[in-house]
């Protein structure tokens, strides 16, 4: 029988785990809350206890098992699976490769997670299999990752892909909680889309997202959308504005790496043709021509299911080398 993979997304709520087949489908899959005090240091064991349950569960042995592939989220050396920072888990400097390794006796690979749903959309989604492609995550924050020739680009030190922090306002831009300002995180993530909502309002009394603003809540970037759908002015002009940077950002991206694919997952992607419409025009705009003509544009379609699947790939790839 052919070994089977175990893949993990581990997120700073929840860790989403699945065992999954050599042609990338479900065994099973679950989910278990992630547990981020002391610094997140029963995460491991927590994984490992879950994993062992589920293996008595289907009669599994770790003969059965090629290994765990894991997406975590911060600054990681993909050689040795060490962790140097992760706000949303508390791991700072942490060895997770080694401990998750002595906790579950099965070999372990470990990459960040915005790469690991770039490999899984790439796999058994909205990339096709396509072998250049790049994928976009606009959620809280920006999320990328580059498929270059079928590998994970990840640059000199793991940093390769951080679309979410190519600057996009030189001067006078917000502050990025990267420690920059201007960044386009701070601009086309569900909280630029919303900050750049309300900061225009009060120059646009008609608008309906006042309605939100005089309950004392947050305008959202959902209701953004919602209002630019049914004609509101200054959601739509809202709308233009993120979509020409971000537009921009990807045809830069695009222009230097001429990929195939360019697949647009997150919350925001939600939005359909109120986002791609106005972002391929934009794009259209900055990208060179044969660029453009070799460039498909896809929302995500793997959801909450690209990390556990783009993790079991990776260790099959690694595997494999």
């Amino acid at each position: 029988m052919d070994k089977l993979s175990i893949g993990i997304d581990l997120g700073g709520t929840t860790i989403k785990m699945a065992i999954v087949d050599p042609k990338g489908n479900f065994v099973e899959k679950w989910e278990i809350p992630t547990d981020t005090s002391n610094n997140g240091r029963n995460i491991s064991q927590d994984i490992a206890d879950s994993l062992k349950m589920k293996m008595e569960d289907l009669s599994l042995e770790l003969k059965d098992l090629m290994g765990i592939g894991i997406g975590a989220p911060g600054f990681i050396n993909m050689e040795n699976g060490f962790v140097y920072h992760a706000v949303n888990v508390g791991w700072e400097n942490y060895p997770l490769k080694d401990d998750l390794e002595s906790k579950t006796g099965l070999t372990v690979v470990v990459d960040n997670d915005a790469n690991i749903a770039a490999l899984g959309e790439m796999w058994k989604g909205a990339g096709k299999q396509a072998s250049d492609l790049i994928c976009i995550t606009l959620g809280t924050g920006i999320g990328g990752g580059i498929i270059s020739n079928g590998t994970i680009l990840h640059g000199t030190n793991g940093m390769a892909g951080e679309i979410g922090h190519i600057t996009s306002i030189v001067d006078g831009g917000a502050p990025c909680n990267c420690g920059k300002t201007g960044c386009l995180e701070t601009i086309a993530s569900a909280t630029g889309i919303s900050r750049i909502a309300m900061e225009g309002l009060d120059q646009h009394p008609t608008s309906v997202l006042n309605k939100t603003l005089d309950k004392g809540m947050e305008v959202s970037a959902e209701e953004v959308f919602n209002a630019a759908s049914e004609g509101d002015e200054w959601a739509i002009e809202v709308i233009d504005v993120i979509t020409h940077h971000l537009g921009l950002a990807i045809a830069n991206m695009a222009n230097v790496i001429n990929p195939s694919r360019i697949v647009i997952g997150g919350g925001v992607s939600r939005a359909g043709d109120l986002l791609m419409i106005p972002l391929k025009k934009s794009f259209n705009k900055y990208a060179l021509p044969r660029v453009q003509e070799g460039a498909d544009f896809a929302i995500a379609s793997l959801g909450n299911d690209a990390g556990v699947i783009g993790s079991a790939r990776l260790l099959s790839l690694r595997n494999q080398n």
